[in-house]
């Protein structure tokens, strides 16, 4: 009964919270550009608790999430930038982008399907990474406002782009829901055989993008596996327990408490960024993970019906971005929890099948659920 009492004050804190510092920093007109001939625009969702969202048609990217800690008081907890220009010319930080065709490596820009073998630009020599330099993170998606609270983005890839076969057909919905769920879900068709793994890209730090690093943060997986890389984070094949190992997160532990230790695989990847084969024995909707701030109190879950996660703590920010107000984006100062099937999964027989046929729907869900304790 003290348990139940005490969710309850949780979602009640949470939802009726006195919000303090709402308003969002992030402008429509710094977004509003002509790109490929397409309009460009920024969009603003929002929920009946206070939570609010900006969104960019342009890779259909997350541009801010504003999400009130313990005692109310709201922080952007997605990092970003403060206009379009940041986007164009900041480099491939995937900050809150939409990734496809195939999220993650493909190695050496290479697979095979029915026989044929397809080439895809290089872009993470020597492999293939979250769909080649055009990928879907830099078109621009046709984009409709739904309610308040919902968008609908949409677009067509040609046979051939990028690489891939198959006139793709991609239709792509977030909401703001009344349960404080950014819910992502996906669907797709394609008239030839190809291959597809979309997922988001945002990078999130619980205490407010750009303070401070992401390393107190508790982190929880339900994956009792992982697959291991090599030294260019291609999956070996092999799929490994966490058990004893710094990759084991069935226990909640602070992000910071192993990334030091001597491990081959956080050698390779700089720390992590590896997939986790989630505890899951069909294609339902379940928690995959989920992390806690103890400074904020915030506290984020994360929901797929996909196999894999993709766990990477910001290894690769450097201080060189500037994102919103001015702040720098240092090393491990951000995560990411990326719903996926797994990495070269067209390479790789024994992983879970990534083809796509004409005739077949391609949908997924993925959803980032907020609360405080």
């Amino acid at each position: 009964m003290k348990k139940i009492i005490f969710v309850l004050f949780v979602v009640f804190a949470f939802a009726s919270c006195n919000l303090k510092n709402s308003k969002l920093t992030v402008s429509p007109e710094a977004f509003n550009k002509l790109i490929d001939g397409k309009q460009v625009e920024l969009f603003t969702l929002k929920n009946k608790n206070g939570l609010e969202m900006t969104v960019t048609n342009f890779g259909g990217r997350v541009v801010s999430l504003m999400v009130p800690d313990k005692n109310g008081k709201m922080e952007d907890i997605v990092l970003g930038f403060d206009s379009i220009g940041g986007y164009l010319h900041g480099g491939e930080t995937f900050f809150g982008a939409e990734i496809g065709r195939y999220g993650n490596r493909i190695a050496k820009g290479l697979f095979t399907l029915d026989s044929v073998q397809y080439k895809l630009a290089i872009n993470n020599p020597p492999n293939s990474l979250h769909g080649g330099p055009g990928g879907f993170f830099k078109k621009v998606w046709n984009a409709v406002k739904k309610g308040e609270n919902e968008i609908e983005l949409s677009l067509v890839s040609p046979d051939m782009e990028e690489g891939f076969p198959g006139e793709l057909k991609v239709t792509m919905n977030y909401k703001l829901t009344d349960d404080n769920e950014f819910a992502i879900t996906y669907r797709a068709e394609t008239n030839k055989p190809t291959v597809l793994n979309l997922t988001n890209h945002s990078f999130f730090n619980l205490h407010g993008a750009g303070n401070g690093d992401i390393l107190d943060h508790v982190l929880y997986i339900n994956a009792d596996k992982f697959t291991p890389v090599d030294s260019t984070l291609i999956p070996t094949g092999k799929i490994d327990s966490v058990k004893n190992t710094p990759f084991d997160f069935t226990t909640p532990a602070t992000i910071g408490s192993r990334i030091n230790e001597k491990h081959q695989q956080l050698a390779f990847g700089l720390g992590y960024d590896h997939n986790f084969v989630l505890n899951k024995t069909d294609k339902s909707v379940s928690l995959a993970a989920s992390v806690y701030d103890p400074q904020s109190g915030r506290f984020m879950e994360v929901f797929t019906n996909e196999p894999g996660i993709q766990f990477y703590c910001g290894n690769f920010l450097n201080g060189k971005e500037t994102g919103k107000q001015n702040k720098h984006y240092n090393l491990r100062t951000a995560l990411c929890l990326e719903t996926q099937h797994f990495p070269d999964s067209p390479n790789q027989p024994a992983f879970p099948t990534v083809v796509l046929r004409p005739g077949e729907v391609y949908n997924s869900t993925c959803i980032y659920k907020f609360s405080v304790k």
